[in-house]
């Protein structure tokens, strides 16, 4: 089983969005409502069939000319935040455009099932998912276009595909229903979104603390009026406590007080954690000190659930109707709500060059001095003095662990409120630099 934008480490596993449009794409004889059936509730599943009438004369590819009423019912049921499978060939792009346009007017995600099976199963099968025979040349060309179209899928808005290559991946996929994807526009906060903390444990206390939240007897924090908080992400290394900053957040995030999205440090983390690279940095050697600290079996326990809440954690959110996106580097208007490669690289990394700046770091783009998107974008990874608005988006990532602030944008009402590093934990020279530079600056207006 192939898999494209869904991360699951079992490959057994297809994670589906916990609401969304499932579309699944195959030819007549492929298995499709046989798996619909297995996996998914009866009134889940739409089925062509249940509004229009077949016509026994027309080849399978043209016999659903309008699915006018299939598609009224899949916006019915998506407006009520209903997961919906639509049990379908599927194998013309503009059957698949319509899908993913209700999806898009509804909020939710579309997801591709693709069942890829050899022409002969198709046609030695089909009979026993269909109530009409139909030819072998109508099969090979719904075939066909599927072949055509996969290499595309997920550039026409989907966000994930799951491809079944064999009746055997199709006999032994199962199916998980996942909040880990990024479209929750229905929750409308109010949030109050927390920039990187880098395992400054001590002064995140003070800022939900400041903020109204309480901590509780299994070790995360709830605030009585309901707020939400959001972590940008960057939770671990450098700072002097990432074992407990990441048990807060994981103690949040199960008690649903919490959102996040991974940062570049987290992702990092957890992929040398689970041996699929050997480089440490010396940021990264603190929070592998810290984690060495613990007993053996606390460390085992850690670090499988550390890995499980990287690996399961949305690289950015649509929240509040659309109004709100957050991403630990930001993301650009034309990348929200997707889950491509390239975002997922945005949202971690941000607009790079390549290259390195003169102090030996990755050399950045602005990218927000280019934003023209209607949403707000929130976002961290490269440490500001002050956080500042431009062109609808807010950078709060204020340096906490080089002794700068650790900061908190609540929001709808768009008040930040921040507190103070107890100390300078690590050092940046970009940090410095701009910290002189408007040392310069103040000391020259006096």
């Amino acid at each position: 089983m192939s898999l494209g934008g869904v991360f699951e480490q079992d490959s057994n596993v297809i994670a589906i969005p916990e609401i969304s449009l499932i579309a699944l794409i195959g030819a007549t004889g492929s298995g499709k409502s046989a798996f619909a059936a297995t996996h998914f509730a009866p009134d889940e599943i739409l089925n062509p069939e249940q509004f229009i009438s077949f016509d026994g004369a027309t080849a399978p590819t043209d016999a659903y000319p309008r699915l006018d009423s299939l598609l009224d019912a899949a916006r019915r049921r998506l407006s009520q935040k209903k997961l919906t499978v639509i049990d379908a060939v599927n194998v013309r792009r503009q059957d698949r455009a319509a899908l993913i346009r209700v999806a898009e007017e509804c909020g939710v995600d579309a997801m591709a099932i693709v069942f890829h099976l050899d022409e002969s199963i198709c046609l030695a099968r089909q009979g026993q998912y269909s109530a009409k025979t139909f030819s072998p040349g109508a099969i090979h060309k719904q075939v066909a276009m599927l072949q055509q179209s996969l290499p595309g899928l997920e550039k026409e808005g989907f966000c994930a595909t799951a491809v079944l290559n064999s009746p055997a991946e199709v006999e032994s996929a199962r199916v998980a229903r996942s909040k880990r994807f990024c479209n929750l526009r229905w929750d409308r906060g109010p949030f109050d979104i927390i920039g990187d903390i880098h395992g400054c444990y001590d002064e995140l206390l003070a800022l939900l603390t400041l903020l109204g939240y309480h901590l509780n007897d299994e070790g995360g924090a709830w605030r009585p009026e309901g707020r939400k908080a959001i972590f940008l992400g960057d939770l671990v290394d450098r700072g002097p406590d990432t074992v407990q900053t990441v048990n807060l957040v994981m103690a949040m995030l199960q008690a649903e007080t919490a959102l996040c999205v991974p940062g570049n440090h987290d992702v990092k983390l957890a992929r040398y954690l689970q041996g699929n690279t050997s480089h440490v940095s010396h940021n990264m050697q603190i929070s592998l000190n810290q984690l060495q600290q613990l007993p053996e079996n606390e460390q085992l326990r850690w670090t499988l659930q550390f890995c499980d809440f990287v690996a399961k954690t949305p690289y950015h959110y649509v929240l509040d109707e659309g109004n709100l996106v957050v991403a630990h580097a930001g993301l650009p208007q034309e990348m929200h709500g997707k889950n491509t490669k390239k975002a997922r690289e945005f949202a971690l990394y941000g607009d790079t060059t390549g290259e390195t700046d003169e102090y030996g770091l990755p050399e950045r783009l602005d990218w927000a001095a280019n934003y023209s998107g209607a949403a707000t974008v929130v976002y961290g990874h490269t440490p500001v003095l002050a956080a500042c608005w431009l062109h609808n988006t807010i950078n709060i990532d204020t340096g906490c662990v080089f002794g700068g602030r650790l900061t908190a944008l609540r929001w709808p009402e768009k008040e930040l409120l921040s507190v103070s590093s107890a100390k300078a934990y690590a050092s940046s020279a970009r940090f410095v630099a701009m910290q002189l530079l408007e040392q310069r600056a103040d000391d020259a207006s006096e």
